[in-house]
């Protein structure tokens, strides 16, 4: 049961012109499941993705740096859950190519305009000529409004479909911004999520198009982790479809500024949702450092808290065991922190002070916040003035269910 997260409402996705969706039932692992998706683009569109940088990647994730690197113009997209194609050596690169040149065929576009992703199971073939045999359906049901669907389409361990929207008004214009995620667990991105997707219909030049990828994950995705283990496929792919404004020439200016802000933000609900949705997940943890030299150094705390195990299970039992987060600051690797300056709190509970246990704290009040659903844990340095954020889920049993049972 994801934390706080209601499934989304198609009615709250709003369509991206020159952006249609289809989805069908491939049977790719399981029948009777929508588990094929089809994305297509308008040509003159801008496109740009940032990919994982696990070095064991995915066979889509070579295909698609290598179809971007063309510059040949992408003009579609095609998904599939329930079989990774990681870890499939030459013929996982085969039968990733043969997926984009069985969709440019049906659309009579070079195989290099498509980008191919996959999620699911590591080390299995992929079933390619069931993606081919089902994408007839999939581009027969192609329309604007399919978000939501695709949304469930792209789903594995999720438990809810993950999708937000937003517009806003940029020199007079108003401009829509749609996007779609997926994950549940294998998550600790370090440039994406597992499958993340997100379209304007705003102008973008396409030389500031990777800039603004990179800063959109940056400022979401890279914030998250669910167990601390970067994915073979993760991929986020930003398009603007160059139908509404002049074209965005610098993320500096006040419209790069104003569209960059507002697709941050649908980035950061899609990559919050991610740890609402962790596998298993009972409590959504916000962990914010401060007072770091810089927000690097308060990045390799957080995510120290947030990958401990212990932290993690003491959250999932209400306990407030937080000896546990003052260890996991000390072995962040800062060899020159003082821990004489360390602050602690959760929520309004002041639980450290210069190191040590605050003489005011009483563990009822830690206890307290423990309970809650969501909870802020803020760390102080005492070394400058640099804050970052990570936010992060709590272990439970079902986790290890859900893992241990993922193949069955």
């Amino acid at each position: 049961m994801a934390v706080n997260l209601p499934a989304p409402n198609a009615a709250d996705l709003f369509p991206v012109a020159g952006v249609r969706i289809g989805v069908a039932e491939a049977g790719i692992r399981k029948a009777n499941r929508k588990d094929l998706t089809v994305v297509l683009i308008d040509e003159g569109a801008s496109v740009s993705g940032v990919f994982t940088l696990n070095r064991f990647c995915a066979a889509p994730v070579q295909q698609c740096r290598d179809h971007l690197q063309q510059g040949m113009g992408i003009r579609a997209m095609v998904i599939n859950t329930g079989n990774a194609n990681a870890g499939t050596g030459q013929d996982g690169l085969m039968r990733a190519r043969a997926t984009c040149i069985a969709l440019a065929r049906q659309l009579n576009i070079a195989p290099e305009q498509v980008l191919p992703f996959s999620t699911g199971v590591i080390m299995e073939p992929l079933p390619h000529d069931r993606i081919e045999a089902g994408l007839p359906a999939a581009l027969a049901d192609a329309q604007a409004g399919n978000w939501l669907r695709a949304a469930e389409a792209i789903m594995t361990t999720d438990t809810v479909a993950k999708a937000f929207s937003t517009k806003v008004t940029i020199d007079g214009a108003t401009v829509t911004v749609t996007g779609i995620s997926k994950g549940a667990g294998m998550i600790r991105p370090n440039m994406a999520t597992m499958l993340g997707f997100m379209a304007t219909d705003a102008s973008v030049d396409q030389a500031v198009m990777h800039q603004l990828a990179l800063q959109l994950a940056e400022g979401s995705f890279n914030r998250v982790t669910v167990d601390g283990d970067t994915s073979t496929n993760d991929s986020f792919v930003v398009i603007a479809t160059n139908k509404v404004g002049s074209p965005i020439t610098t993320l500096e200016s006040v419209a790069g500024r104003t569209l960059h802000a507002a697709m941050l933000d649908v980035a950061r609900k899609l990559a919050q949702a991610i740890v609402r949705d962790g596998e298993g997940a009972t409590k959504f943890i916000a962990i914010r450092v401060e007072g770091g030299k810089d927000s690097a150094e308060c990045r390799k705390v957080a995510y120290a808290i947030a990958h401990s195990p212990l932290v993690k299970t003491a959250f999932f039992a209400s306990d407030p065991n937080l000896g546990r987060i003052l260890a996991a600051v000390g072995y962040a690797g800062i060899n020159d922190l003082d821990q004489t300056k360390i602050d602690l709190y959760l929520d309004d509970v002041h639980v450290a002070v210069n190191g040590g246990r605050n003489p005011a704290y009483r563990e009822e009040d830690g206890q307290r916040v423990m309970k809650q659903s969501e909870i802020n844990v803020r760390v102080g340095l005492g070394r400058g003035d640099a804050f970052d954020t990570v936010w992060t889920c709590d272990f439970s049993h079902d986790y290890v269910t859900i893992n241990a049972e993922y193949r069955s």
